[in-house]
């Protein structure tokens, strides 16, 4: 089929920095977009050929939008399945598959997924609401501390908290819950694994993550990972076992766990880029944003080798603002060697929220973590 230069329609579901750095490539290319978002303000509404506000999770909304395109895919994991479904037994081209979001759009149904496929997690229990939580805590069941995560909605740090104590139950939500053991590991890793439909799959490099204390977000993205080459290709064999058993086509982001006696556990994925990837824009031969769309529409997958080192640095609201977004001391960043900030568009900051994010690139990974580290101190994403 021909893609280029004609009137082939993508669908994108979903508007936010994702789907804004994924039209960075169908420009590139010349391909046909269709957005839907529920924000008028939406990253993605000035580089999509076509623009809609609606609901994503509304039916209607979404198999109308799904109608109008020829492959369809998401950059968000809260839409309609059901839509999807319809649209897919209608002939339309929907990657990843409702099958596959189906299979994790929920965290206990994706947990349950990993202990059915054999693939390595920490021990849990899915509670159907709070209520259901704190009896098994009466009943001594569960044992503090244990992970809380919310089923459904959780992202950048929401709808996960550690519980130490009875009194940290009081503030989570009300809705269904899985509650994990507390795995002391030595890092936070990623693997993303694309694959397209003819079932070409590549990993790669594992990166690590470091994380901000207080926030639970992600601050520093480091690849490659400073991990021993057994401990790595570990990961990348169980991230490629992941992607099998989810048959997903596309991008698979695969967190994981690296405990204290090297063994790998299966946190959570993400059926889409992901933040543990936007290094790849300056560092990688292949970015992940380009590797979606290659997986998408089933041409061959690009080299996900690294050119050079890469850390990438969260941008997020400062805590005490909330208003116009202004960029303190960008021009300082800018000056600094290998530095490149990459600016999201959202129009309003509020405390801890993603407004974009830096990559800094150097042939040495520890000058490029303490040029991260400046990066961090230097600019400030503050309200006017």
């Amino acid at each position: 089929m021909n893609y280029f230069s004609t009137n082939f329609t993508l669908g994108i579901l979903g508007g936010g920095q994702l789907g804004k750095m994924m039209l960075y490539e169908t420009r590139k290319w010349d391909i046909k977009t269709h957005v839907l978002d529920p924000s008028i303000e939406a990253p993605c509404r000035i580089a999509a050929d076509v623009f809609e506000q609606g609901d994503l999770m509304d039916f209607e909304t979404v198999y109308n939008f799904g109608k109008k395109v020829d492959v369809l895919t998401f950059e968000i994991e809260g839409v309609n399945i059901e839509a999807l479904e319809k649209l897919e037994n209608e002939g339309v081209k929907v990657f990843p598959s409702a099958g596959t979001l189906r299979n994790i759009q929920d965290k206990g149904v994706q947990k349950q997924f990993y202990k059915e496929h054999q693939i390595p997690t920490s021990p849990f229990k899915v509670y159907k609401d709070k209520n259901d939580l704190n009896e098994a805590i009466v009943r001594k069941e569960l044992h503090f501390p244990f992970v809380w995560k919310s089923c459904t909605g959780g992202y950048d740090g929401k709808g996960v908290s550690i519980v130490r104590e009875a009194e940290d139950v009081i503030p989570l939500a009300e809705s269904a819950c899985i509650a994990e053991k507390l795995i002391p590991f030595k890092n936070e890793l990623a693997v993303i694994v694309a694959r397209n439909s003819s079932g070409e799959v590549k990993t790669y490099p594992v990166v690590e993550m470091e994380f901000h204390p207080e926030a639970n977000q992600v601050e520093y993205v480091i690849c490659p990972a400073r991990i021993d080459e057994a401990v790595a290709n570990k990961a990348r064999a169980i991230a490629k076992k992941v992607s099998e058993a989810f048959k997903h086509v596309g991008l698979l982001a695969v967190e994981m766990f690296q405990t204290e006696d090297d063994e790998i556990l299966v946190n959570e994925v993400a059926p889409r880029p992901h933040n543990s990837g936007h290094y790849s824009i300056e560092a990688s031969y292949t970015n992940q944003f380009e590797q979606q769309i290659r997986a998408i529409l089933d041409l061959p997958l690009g080299n996900t080798d690294s050119k050079v080192g890469g850390i990438m640095v969260n941008l997020v609201g400062a805590e005490d603002h909330t208003g116009p977004v202004v960029y303190k001391n960008i021009e300082n960043i800018l000056a600094m060697e290998g530095v490149t900030p990459h600016i999201y568009g959202k129009k309003e900051t509020r405390p801890f929220r993603k407004m974009g994010h830096v990559t800094i690139v150097n042939k040495d990974l520890n000058k490029a973590r303490k040029i991260a580290e400046e990066v961090k101190k230097t600019i400030e994403v503050i309200s006017k």
